[in-house]
């Protein structure tokens, strides 16, 4: 194994330690409403709901992540058709180029082609 697989498999054990420790420093409950409590008065809908703080704030960071990965894959949404136009112009440029060459063509060199007499003459 390489070093930076070493380093790879130290950073997560971080990152997965400060997890747990963050989880379990911040067990207490919180409540969580939808809709804040004046206007759910108001419209008569009260939803909230109980989770341990260290599940809201995991949440919210895998909403944000997972919002980001959208964004960021609809912005570079033009750059994935531009370059399956371009991949589908260079596959009709290459059949072009095969059939200008010719099956006789394809394996020999032009100049060799021209003193046999079997190339194109000019």
């Amino acid at each position: 194994m390489t070093v930076l697989r070493y380093l790879k498999y130290l950073f997560l054990f971080v990152v997965a330690l400060a997890l747990v420790l963050m989880a379990m420093a911040n067990r207490e409950t919180v409540t969580l409403e939808v809709i804040p409590a004046d206007l759910a008065a108001w419209f008569g809908l009260q939803y909230a709901v109980q989770l341990p703080l260290f599940v809201v704030v995991l949440g919210a960071v895998v909403v944000g992540v997972l919002v980001g990965f959208v964004w960021e894959w609809l912005r570079e949404h033009r750059h994935r058709v531009e370059a399956r136009t371009q991949k589908q112009t260079a596959k009709a440029l290459e059949r072009e180029v095969t059939t200008l060459k010719g099956p006789a063509q394809g394996s020999k060199d032009d100049i060799l082609a021209l003193v046999d007499g079997t190339g194109p003459a000019r």
